[in-house]
Formats: C-alpha cells, structure tokens, sequence
C-alpha cells in the first residue's frame, strides 16, 4: 500500500519550480486573496518600495470603504484581510521591517471603521487585527534602535484616540523593543495627556454619569511600560489612580507575590471582598469554573497565605471555597497540599459534600469535571425533578455521556429536553425531539431494569402514553417520529426556512 505523502517544505520542494509555479498560478487564478500574496512576493523581487506600493492602494481602499459586507462575502473579505497582514508581516517586514511596522499600524487603525461594515458576530475578523497586532513584536526585533525610537510617535498617530481598546495591546507589542530613554520619553507623555484630559472631563465627571475615556488605555499603557522597566511601585500607583471598582487587585497581589512581597499581596487580593463565582459552560458540556474570578482570588489567596507561612489557613480557605463552589482546581490544589495518603480521605469527603451540595447543576459540573460519571449520574437520578430541557445547550451532551454507564441518568435528562420542546410547542425543534424520543426507545430495556431506577419513574411504555396523551396532536412532531417525513438541513441563507420532504 503506497504511502500517502506528506505536506512539508521538502515534499513541496521536490515537485520542482515548474511544477508549483503551475500550481500557484491555478489556486491564484480563483482565490483572490490568495492572489494578492504571489503579487507581493514577486513584488519583493524589486525591493521594499515596490511592495509597499501594493499594499498602500489596499490600505487605501481600505481606509475609504463605507460599504456593508454582506455574510455571504464575510469569509473572503476576512481572507483578503488575512493575506493584507501576511503581505506586510512576511514580504514587506523582510525587506524593511521600518515600512512594515508603518503599515501594520495603519492597518490596526482602520478597525473600528471595518466593524461598522460588518457583522462580526463570529470574531473572525477581529481575530485578523488580534494576528496583526502580534505580528507587531517580531516586526520591532528587527528595526534598528534609531527605527523603534519613532514607534511610540507613530502608535499614538494612528491609534492614540482609539476606543476599541487596541492601544494598550498594540504598546506591549513594541514596548520590549525600546530603550530606557524612548520608554520614559512616552511615559511623559503619556502622563501629560492624562492631566489635560482629565482637566478637559472635569464637568463629565463632575454630572455623575458614566463615560468612557481615553485616560483608561493610556494609564494601562504606562503600568505596561513601568513593568517593562521593573518599577513595581509604579505600577500600583497607577493601579490606585483608577476607580476602586476598576482596579485589577488580583492582578497586584500576583505581581506583589511573584516579587516576593507577599504581605503587601494579601492586603490586595483581599480588596473589595469576595469575588463573585460565575461559570460559564460550553456546548460540549465542558465548564470553565477555574475562570471563575472566586476561584482564580481563593486560589491566589491561599497561595500568599502559604508563603506567608499560614498553610493552616490556606488549606482551610481553599476547602471552604470548594464546599461554596465546587470547583475542582480549588478541590487539586487542596489534595496537592496534603501529606501522602490523606489526599484520598479527602477526596472522598469531597465527594460526600458534592453529592449534598445544595445546587445540583454546581454538583453535576464538578463530577463531570473531575471526572466520575458515575456520581455524576447518581446526582442526575437523585435530582431527577429539577433538570430543565431550557439547558438545551449543556444537557444533551451530557445526557450523550453519560448513556453508556447510566442508561438511566442520560434517560432522565433526554426526557427534560424532549417535555421541554413540546410543552412549549417549539415546533422548530421538533426534529431534536425526535431523535431524542429515539434515544429514549434505544435506552429504554437498560433504563427500565437499572437496579437504581426510582420507584416513582414511569416506565418507558408509560412515558410514550403519556407523550400520546398530552401532545398527540402536535402532527409535525410524530410525523417526524414515524418517519412519515423527514427535515432536511436548512440552506444556510438569511430568512431561509427548513425545508421539508414527504416520503
């Protein structure tokens, strides 16, 4: 059996100049953005001029577009961007990186005027000014000292009055590229702008409202600048400048902690209280507790606890934040902290609080998370009443998982989702009941005979009659369940409906 070759530089290369050149004129005669990139390389062939020439009529163009982009064109408008980045950060950077950092600047600017073009609801495109933004760094290890003198001067010429929150991203990019002298020439002026600024929003502060300013990018722009320069203090300073319910306290205590001044870093991590705890749970069932900022601040805080001595206390912290969270990076760190053999004592005690704990879903989470799908199961069966089918968007992969070692569990929740869709009369979401309704058949012999199964459940016979009883009238539905029709995929088109098909 021949062996399916490879794509690397060394294949590519063994096909010959011939041969790819053929190739590249082909893709290039259909993927304009594509095409744009071989214009720039052969361009390179005569030097920096030639390929800022090209890509200046794109920046142009850019730069004058008022045009809405349709969704249909979203994709090759974003590849057109892509390749416009890759132009200038590949081509261009190699044969003067001075004339690269230059047009990417220019390129970051015209964002807030493509975000009025376009629906980006996806972050496609903004993840294209993100690749940009990054590609500002390598650009600046290349320029000269007297080259990233200039950078700060031109930043603040093309995003200086931005408000999309670029600015500060875009300086850490080119700060580690300029000298002490540059970094405390932009600090001053920074500062500068700040103090007439905030003159100048006197009277809006003055009313009591809400508003945005600038002040804010830059001030994070100067701690960006006194970390560089390892001023510590500066730093905080400037983190007590802004408003209390603005300032990053666990983003001081970490800094204090890693420069070893952990005294000074429990009185910040402990600013403004307990944070509060949020999850958030994507489609495949995954959560993201360790995000959470209660458990990101317990965590911290028992870490400077420990290094102030006080593992007593840490590891009482880190418990009682489990017990209210159920968060497993809080339940690791506690085990980690125990001596040999007394992490599995723990455990179990932490699986005796999970299977109590007054939020099931929090409990549901955790022993997914850790993972037991066993006990995981056992809190679906013994809160059998409180899943709801509107979590739609974490049960049926949950209820997928778990169908395999508890037929019954995975029963229970694709019950939930199925009453749910036709208590509701969710006639679009019929075709989910239906493949719900067989999954329930196709679990029913195991679910029905589980040596766990509650006295109280209905069998599978009983919960089909009661489907008939309540909802035989919803025709679309039990169409779909008999096969009598069939919904096909929807076209995906703006204001198309699903098409349906008789068999």
């Amino acid at each position: 059996m021949a062996r399916k070759p490879s794509l690397s530089l060394e294949s590519l290369e063994a096909l010959g100049a011939p041969r790819l050149a053929a190739l590249i004129a082909e893709e290039a005669s259909g993927n304009a953005a594509f095409k744009r990139r071989v214009m720039a390389a052969l361009a390179g062939q005569s030097g920096a001029g030639a390929v800022a020439k090209l890509i200046d009529r794109r920046l142009a163009g850019l730069a004058r577009a008022r045009a809405f982009v349709d969704w249909d064109k979203e994709r090759a408008f974003r590849d057109d961007l892509a390749a416009l980045v890759a132009s200038i950060a590949k081509e261009l950077a190699a044969a003067d990186p001075s004339m690269a950092a230059e047009r990417l600047l220019r390129f970051i600017a015209t964002h807030e005027k493509v975000f009025e073009r376009i629906d980006d609801s996806s972050g496609r495109i903004q993840d294209v000014y993100a690749d940009a933004i990054d590609a500002l760094g390598p650009v600046a290890a290349r320029m000269s000292i007297a080259e990233t003198s200039g950078l700060p001067a031109q930043v603040m010429a093309a995003l200086g009055d931005s408000e999309h929150g670029y600015l500060p991203k875009v300086a850490e990019q080119v700060i580690p590229y300029l000298t002490p002298a540059a970094c405390a020439d932009w600090d001053a002026d920074l500062a500068q702008r700040i103090a007439e600024r905030h003159a100048a929003e006197a009277g809006k502060r003055g009313s009591g409202r809400w508003f945005y300013s600038m002040t804010e990018q830059w001030r994070r722009m100067r701690q960006a600048l006194a970390r560089a320069g390892g001023d510590l203090d500066q730093v905080i300073a400037l983190e007590r400048e802004k408003p209390e319910a603005s300032r990053d306290s666990l983003g001081i205590a970490a800094q204090l902690l890693a420069a070893g001044r952990a005294a000074e870093a429990l009185d910040w991590v402990s600013a403004g209280g307990t944070r509060r705890h949020s999850v958030l749970m994507g489609l495949d069932g995954e959560d993201e507790t360790d995000a959470s900022p209660a458990v990101q601040q317990a965590l911290l805080e028992a870490e400077i606890l420990t290094a102030l001595g006080q593992v007593e206390a840490a590891q009482a912290l880190r418990w009682q934040r489990f017990g209210e969270t159920l968060a497993p990076e809080l339940l690791r760190a506690h085990l980690k902290a125990l001596p040999d053999f007394d992490d599995i004592e723990a455990e179990e005690s932490a699986f005796a609080l999970a299977l109590d704990h007054a939020d099931p879903m929090a409990a549901l989470r955790f022993f997914l998370a850790w993972p037991r799908d066993d006990l995981a199961a056992r809190v679906v069966v013994r809160h059998r009443a409180v899943w709801s089918g509107s979590d739609w968007h974490i049960l049926p992969p949950i209820a997928d998982r778990l169908q395999h070692e508890s037929p019954l569990a995975a029963t229970i929740l694709y019950r939930a989702l199925l009453d749910d869709i036709l208590a509701r009369a969710r006639s679009k979401a019929y075709g989910h009941a239906a493949k719900y309704l067989a999954a329930l058949d196709r679990l029913a012999p195991d679910s029905d005979t589980a040596n766990d199964r509650p006295a109280d459940l209905p069998s599978h016979a009983q919960y089909r009659e009661g489907l008939r009883a309540t909802h035989g009238r919803k025709s679309g539905f039990w169409a779909l369940v008999e096969g009598r029709v069939t919904r096909e995929d929807p076209v995906p088109c703006s204001g198309r409906r699903p098409n349906w098909t008789a068999q």
